[in-house]
């Protein structure tokens, strides 16, 4: 089966096993010898044996304070809510204590993630029967609104790297949540272009990672070429990220990964690359390239869209810079994928 711009969901799998390295570890990867409908499908199986993995290894676990009256002192004495006790003849100690709980938001993610899941009518019903079961073992444990995680917040460290995967493929679903306020429901849409451009993005920068790792493959930002600039006119200037950088000896090449239902803008029968993004690459090379080397290379790579005119081309700088522009078909098979994404770094190196 397929989702947006017919792409077979074993080929977003595989595109996840890249974004989210641990995929192809543990008890991940029987999955991609299974069938999906869609993906949500696909994440809802994905979640539960990241839950069932959890489950075993031992749920994570923190302390947090909480107050309560007990006829014995338990941890720090609130003596102001004691004495409101005594004036009420109440013969109880308020008291302030740590309470070891599962009741994190560590698991607090999960929990919210999957009550998202099972409300979604794409997922098959042994798979959110599945869940259900699984949100059994965590009983106690809260549901939060999506919007107050805090994600940058979130650190890992022995005891909790577990968690990182899943909460990276959380914050992915998360992040496309639809909240009703007319029945306060919490629904699920499909997914949209925004958000399979951020797992495309990450595909081709952790594919670069693993396969060429000579390529120092990073998201890097690059600095405005300048030369004399305070830093109270250098705050209101706009951050440039990039998406992909690749660096060997002395070149460099500027990758910008885009998703569009439509690649190319049309103007009054005329076809030309989208102006934005042409720009932003442009803008992007000649910045980095401070010396005017020519050293360094931009290119725009679609994702490929069953239109019959794709955006194709290399375009030389004075400085001798070039800049492309590339389509990736995504729907075919994925050894071919990979082949591409040789080819595309191939091009002058």
């Amino acid at each position: 089966m397929t989702i947006d711009k017919n792409i077979p969901i074993k080929n977003i799998y595989y595109m996840l096993t890249y974004a989210f390295k641990e995929l192809k570890h543990n008890n991940y990867e029987h999955i991609v010898g299974e069938n999906f409908d869609n993906i949500y499908d696909l994440f809802a199986e994905i979640l539960s044996k990241g839950m069932s993995y959890l489950l075993k290894q031992g749920l994570h676990k923190e302390y947090v304070l909480k107050e309560d009256t007990l006829t014995t002192l338990r941890g720090k004495l609130n003596l102001q809510g004691t004495i409101k006790e005594r004036i009420s003849q109440r013969p109880h100690l308020a008291c302030e204590y740590d309470e070891l709980t599962i009741n994190s938001i560590f698991n607090q993610i999960i929990i919210t993630t999957v009550g998202a899941l099972i409300s979604k009518s794409d997922v098959k019903k042994d798979r959110r029967n599945n869940l259900k079961k699984l949100m059994l073992f965590f009983d106690g444990v809260d549901s939060i609104d999506p919007s107050a995680i805090r994600w940058n917040i979130l650190r890992y460290d022995r005891n909790t790297r577990t968690y990182q995967m899943i909460h990276s493929l959380c914050y992915f679903i998360l992040q496309n949540i639809l909240l009703s306020t007319e029945q306060g429901e919490t629904k699920l849409p499909q997914f949209s272009d925004e958000h399979i451009n951020l797992l495309f993005q990450r595909f081709v920068l952790e594919y670069y990672k693993k396969h060429h790792p000579e390529y120092k493959a990073a998201a890097k930002q690059i600095k405005w070429n300048f030369s004399d600039t305070n830093a109270s006119s250098s705050s209101i200037l706009p951050i440039m990220q990039s998406d992909i950088t690749l660096s060997l000896c002395e070149r460099t090449l500027i990758i910008d990964t885009k998703y569009y239902n439509k690649n190319l803008q049309e103007h009054f029968g005329k076809f030309s690359i989208h102006s934005p993004n042409f720009y932003q690459i442009h803008t992007y090379v000649m910045n980095e390239d401070r010396d005017h080397t020519g050293k360094v290379d931009g290119m725009l790579l679609y994702a490929k869209t069953t239109a019959n005119i794709q955006p194709d081309g290399n375009f030389i700088t004075n400085d001798g810079n070039i800049l492309m522009v590339r389509t990736l078909d995504l729907t075919q098979d994925f050894v071919n994928i990979k082949k591409d994404l040789e080819n595309l770094i191939n091009y002058k190196y």
